[in-house]
């Protein structure tokens, strides 16, 4: 069972949450929706701030300045692969993680044991979280290096992001892992229509952070 054990703020970590944009199944952008009386964006905002004093959103300055520092995509309109791109770009941490603004149901405690996994991996370029028999890549924690290979394939037009994580480089944090440490896969559940949404919504207790 993992304890938290950071005392605050990391200095080497920085956060960028990955405003999305209108969801057509949700009749508005994601990072708007609201759940327990807060955006899904201000509850990932004030998630990461717990981790780091560093935190910025990846979308439209337009519409997330207000909110918080914003960095744009250099390569336009090829999903989540040109955010973390970007976001791998602006930073001069060493350490960045990147989180979904869908995932409302991340634990401070779980994003602080990837972090301590990609600090102890200093041969990788990721450490991804694995969940519900998937990778998670938009809850996972990046070096500088990855934008790199990033770069490359987006100029080839390929935009999957898990035909990046190549062995060695990659640290996956297994599934059993986390359940090990104490983590539920049904943290990484995220709201991708109205009827997930109105489930979460009338679950008591729903969506409160740990």
């Amino acid at each position: 069972m993992y304890h938290r054990h950071m005392d605050g703020p990391s200095p080497d970590v920085a956060a960028f949450i990955l405003g999305g944009g209108k969801s057509t199944r949700m009749g508005t952008d994601k990072a708007f929706v609201l759940l327990d009386g807060r955006t899904l964006l201000q509850r990932a905002l004030d998630l990461a701030r717990l981790l780091t004093s560093d935190v910025r959103i990846v979308g439209d300055r337009g519409k997330f300045a207000q909110f918080a520092p914003v960095v744009e995509d250099v390569f336009r309109d090829c999903g989540p692969l040109g955010g973390i791109h970007a976001a791998l770009k602006a930073s001069s941490a060493e350490l960045n993680l990147i989180l979904a603004v869908d995932v409302p149901f991340l634990s401070t405690a779980l994003l602080e044991y990837l972090i301590m996994c990609a600090r102890n991996s200093a041969n990788a370029t990721v450490a991804v979280a694995q969940a519900a028999g998937r990778l998670q890549p938009l809850c996972a924690v990046y070096r500088p290096q990855f934008a790199d290979a990033a770069e490359n394939s987006l100029r080839s037009g390929h935009y999957k992001i898990d035909a990046l994580f190549a062995a060695p480089h990659t640290r996956i944090v297994a599934e059993k892992e986390l359940e090990s440490a104490g983590f539920s896969s049904s943290m990484f559940r995220n709201l991708n229509t109205p009827g997930e949404l109105e489930a979460v919504r009338n679950e008591s207790g729903g969506g409160r952070n740990n």
